[in-house]
């Protein structure tokens, strides 16, 4: 078991978005499922036997998901990060996650959960890290103008002169 793993409270949903998490992860699957017992139900005012936790792995990452009601919901005070090593990648997760959510800018998304996801190119912190500061200002305006990360257009204008 690792060390820290990220809880995710869902208002009831929980078994829900962890599947689909599962079905645009390779290397991932679902693992525990808790129910609510009669003192956690009358406690929650859930229904016994509802689903109260899913253990789910996504790429090896461990995740929990609870259900607990609509008391708190998502912000984009934190979000997960998928590094992509390419543009079929970055196409692939930004498709898949944004689908029934929201498309933000730099690479920003919101899935149909309203959890925050960034989907970023590998190569986007090494342009960022150029020692000439105007390749990296150029890097920043082209990102800017984004949704979807375009690798291509990054470096770009990176090389530009």
């Amino acid at each position: 078991m690792q060390k820290i793993s990220p809880f995710l409270w869902f208002d009831d949903k929980a078994e829900e978005a962890a599947n689909f998490y599962v079905s645009v992860f390779k290397n991932s699957k679902i693992g525990g499922i808790t129910r609510y017992d009669e003192e956690g139900a009358k406690a929650s005012g859930r229904p016994k036997g509802t689903v109260m936790t899913v253990e789910f792995q996504l790429d090896g990452q461990e995740f929990t998901a609870l259900n607990g009601g609509p008391h708190f919901k998502f912000t984009e005070a934190i979000s997960l990060v998928v590094n992509c090593e390419t543009q079929e990648e970055v196409d692939e997760f930004w498709e898949k996650l944004s689908e029934g959510g929201e498309k933000s800018r730099c690479g920003w998304l919101k899935d149909k959960y309203g959890l925050s996801w960034q989907v970023v190119p590998n190569v986007l912190g090494e342009l960022f890290q150029s020692k000439d500061p105007e390749r990296s200002e150029r890097v920043m305006k082209a990102m800017l103008q984004m949704d979807k990360l375009d690798i291509k257009t990054l470096k770009q204008a990176y090389e530009q002169q």
